[in-house]
């Protein structure tokens, strides 16, 4: 029978591919890390854009008309610049401001060394079916359906285009041309799984509303991207480049404005939630009155 070996933060599991499953199992708590926080929590939302691709990585393209690294890096800035035009204690980094080449790892460590609350991968969609159309916002966690796993797939492999990544620790001798590799990797699960499918609900919702790009609502897989971010976490596919009516939005100014103001809606939807939360007043224990126990006699 076939073996199967797995490297995982320094630790080998060795066997079947079932067995390696069961392995894994017992260490994805690695990626379920929480970050210390920051040193004083001003109630400032740190929110982390990451503009997919970039540089030597094109990404996917659009009937040769535009690169998925174009259209993300596009969205990223006219996001990052509305969230911190319109909202109050809302702080905004990029994994890139420029078309330059960034590893996969360094993406999630930017945002959890500045301690980020949420971490937005943007990207785009490709299918050799043209007719395939819509946005996917996907959290980490396992592919329900080839369709998922084959956009993992795609986006993951940019790996192969770092140097040596084979021996990158970061990646835990993650194998991208490994079936096994994706299915495993696929049963880690971020501690912020619920509040992530929360967000993600959120920005479907809001670019189904544009009227523009229609949902095809919110996922999970196992994208490298998102598997060590210490914070809920979620990865945009905007639409499908390959399909003429997503590409006519995506390639457009005013289109990527559309994609990056539903997102910003999101984002503030998001907020508020959470302001209120943090600022919900705390409710007063009613004193229970006792009886007097001559009445009772």
């Amino acid at each position: 029978m076939k073996e199967t070996i797995f490297r995982h933060t320094g630790r080998i599991v060795r066997g079947t591919p079932a067995a390696v499953w069961f392995g894994v199992m017992a260490l994805v708590s690695f990626a379920a890390f929480k970050p210390a926080g920051r040193a004083v929590d001003d109630g400032t939302l740190v929110i982390v854009i990451d503009a997919g691709h970039g540089g030597k990585d094109p990404g996917c393209n659009g009937a040769g008309e535009i690169w998925e690294k174009q259209v993300t890096l596009n969205v990223a800035l006219k996001l990052g610049k509305m969230l911190q035009d319109s909202l109050k204690d809302v702080k905004v980094l990029y994994t890139r401001k420029t078309d330059v080449f960034v590893e996969l790892w360094q993406r999630p460590e930017l945002a959890n060394k500045n301690n980020a609350d949420l971490f937005i991968s943007i990207h785009c969609n490709s299918n050799a079916n043209t007719q395939a159309a819509g946005s996917e916002t996907y959290l980490m966690g396992l592919h329900k359906s080839e369709g998922n796993l084959s956009v993992a797939k795609r986006e993951n492999a940019a790996i192969t285009l770092e140097t040596n990544y084979q021996n990158n620790a970061n990646y835990g001798g993650f194998d991208p041309n490994s079936p096994e590799g994706h299915i495993i990797f696929s049963l880690v699960q971020n501690a912020y799984m619920e509040t992530s499918s929360g967000f993600a609900a959120k920005v479907e919702q809001h670019i189904a509303k544009t009227g523009k790009i229609k949902s095809r609502g919110v996922k999970q897989a196992g994208f490298l991207v998102l598997w060590r971010t210490a914070m809920p976490s979620v990865l945009v596919e905007l639409g499908f480049l390959t399909n003429p009516s997503d590409r006519a939005v995506l390639k457009t100014s005013d289109g990527q404005q559309i994609v990056s103001k539903a997102i910003f809606n999101a984002v503030k939807q998001y907020k508020q939630e959470r302001d209120a939360r943090i600022h919900k007043p705390a409710v007063k224990p009613v004193p229970v009155q006792r009886k007097d126990s001559a009445l009772l006699r």
